[in-house]
């Protein structure tokens, strides 16, 4: 436990006090006065203090700092530090993490991206696959997460081998973090012999239909054959939409509608919908009404989406390639933010760090005038659109997996690297060290 800024006695039940939650975080029933030094600041910050009692592993009280803890119990004094819960990362491609040193990306493209994933594929056995998924884990552990949905590449004999290396992971790591899958397909797979057999399979290991939308003459016949199989093997629905500048595509839409044409009463999100970010408003009016109506949640990857979109040889970037956040809130739609790659082509860095997702997403979405709701896009939100509303919360009667963070305030949250977290599984301080890449040496 390297570094950490306090430490958590090995008790059954003890007290963090003096700490501060952002209030997005508590529910209705925990009602706390507002800092006092902070009431001047209400724009940018909506904190309050707190002091945090946890029993056997549960959180048992959330009180104000008027609430004296009592005199025989072990009190750990945050200094004004944040308390947050442990993050979900909903949006992830364990199984092409960390392939980076082995197959880069020639050009920083989407298409580079692409070739050199498939290329790649030939390495992908079971023992290389479990190497590698198995080291973000555990960069994803230390760092505080608690929840993670991966997508895994899925055609043919590999779609098999990707989901029993998951198994074999979920069995691992069923006490530690809380593991889903999602097939990752072109949809164009939907229209061929194999797709009944994809969508047994995913059944076969409780994971979610999905699969990369393009605009073309049979994206409707996909999309349906899609929806058909999810109703047929009762699975909920993850696409890949709209991950280009393309003003054209409007993949999204079309799942929307397919959606309501289906009476769809799964769940289902979509990622990426970078193309909003270009399209007219008219454009836009149009399909996030029709999201709504479908009850679609979204989910943005700001840190890959920067990368990738509007690349060009020897040309700055005009433009940013994250969709609408704010005006897709607005709409109360769901949104999320994960993380996406990590060391792949599509991503050359990452290291499935929740605050970094958090910070990056804060910095190019500008989600910080106010803060407001938005740390909730890293814990709770992600955590419902997964169907894990007991996560993401810091409520008595849950589980205590919480992250204390030496910063007082969500600025110097942002501000700094925040090594020195602490992270409390279940009541019990883990330790953060990450693993070192020389782990992966053994595969190239």
């Amino acid at each position: 436990m390297i570094n950490s800024f306090v430490r958590v006695p090995d008790e059954r039940h003890y007290w963090l006090t003096n700490g501060r939650i952002p209030s997005c975080f508590l529910t209705q029933e925990t009602t706390l006065p507002p800092i006092s030094s902070l009431q001047r600041f209400p724009h940018q910050e909506d904190l309050v203090e707190v002091n945090v009692e946890i029993k056997a592993g549960v959180i048992s009280s959330i009180t104000d700092l008027s609430t004296t803890p009592p005199p025989d119990r072990p009190k750990i004094n945050l200094g004004q530090g944040l308390i947050w819960p442990c993050f979900v990362d909903m949006h992830t491609h364990l199984d092409k993490g960390h392939t980076w040193p082995r197959s880069p990306n020639p050009d920083g493209t989407f298409m580079g991206a692409l070739n050199s994933v498939y290329q790649d594929h030939h390495h992908w056995n079971h023992e290389e696959l479990l190497h590698r998924m198995e080291f973000g884990l555990k960069c994803s552990y230390a760092h505080g997460t608690q929840a993670i949905r991966t997508h895994l590449d899925s055609f043919g004999e590999l779609g098999r081998i990707n989901f029993e290396v998951f198994d074999e992971l979920r069995r691992r790591w069923r006490d530690l973090i809380h593991l889903q899958a999602v097939c990752l397909v072109s949809l164009e797979y939907f229209l061929t012999p194999a797709a009944e057999a994809l969508a047994q399979l995913v059944a076969q290991f409780q994971g979610v239909l999905g699969g990369v939308a393009y605009m073309n003459e049979h994206l409707v016949d996909q999309l349906d054959q899609a929806f058909t199989l999810a109703k047929r093997y009762g699975l909920n629905l993850d696409f890949h939409t709209d991950e280009s500048l393309n003003p054209e595509d409007m993949t999204l839409r079309y799942v929307a509608e397919a959606a309501l044409r289906h009476d769809f009463q799964g769940d289902i999100t979509c990622g990426h919908c970078c193309s909003l970010s270009v399209q007219s408003p008219d454009t836009v009016e149009t399909t996030l009404a029709l999201v709504k109506a479908a009850n679609i949640g979204i989910v943005s990857l700001p840190s890959c989406n920067l990368y990738l979109q509007d690349r060009q040889p020897t040309q700055t970037p005009r433009y940013r390639g994250v969709t609408l956040l704010h005006e897709i809130h607005q709409r109360e739609i769901s949104v999320a933010v994960a993380s996406d790659n990590c060391r792949d082509p599509f991503y050359a860095y990452g290291d499935h760090d929740g605050l970094d997702v958090f910070k990056q997403a804060v910095r190019i979405g500008h989600l910080d005038r106010p803060f407001g709701h938005w740390p909730r896009s890293l814990t709770s939100r992600p955590a419902n659109l997964m169907g894990l509303p007991h996560l993401g919360t810091v409520t008595p009667g849950t589980s205590a997996d919480l992250i204390c963070f030496k910063a007082r305030t969500l600025n110097e949250l942002v501000a700094r690297t925040q090594s020195d977290r602490v992270i409390i599984r279940q009541g019990k301080q883990i330790d953060t060290t990450l693993p070192d890449y020389q782990e992966l040496d053994m595969l190239f």
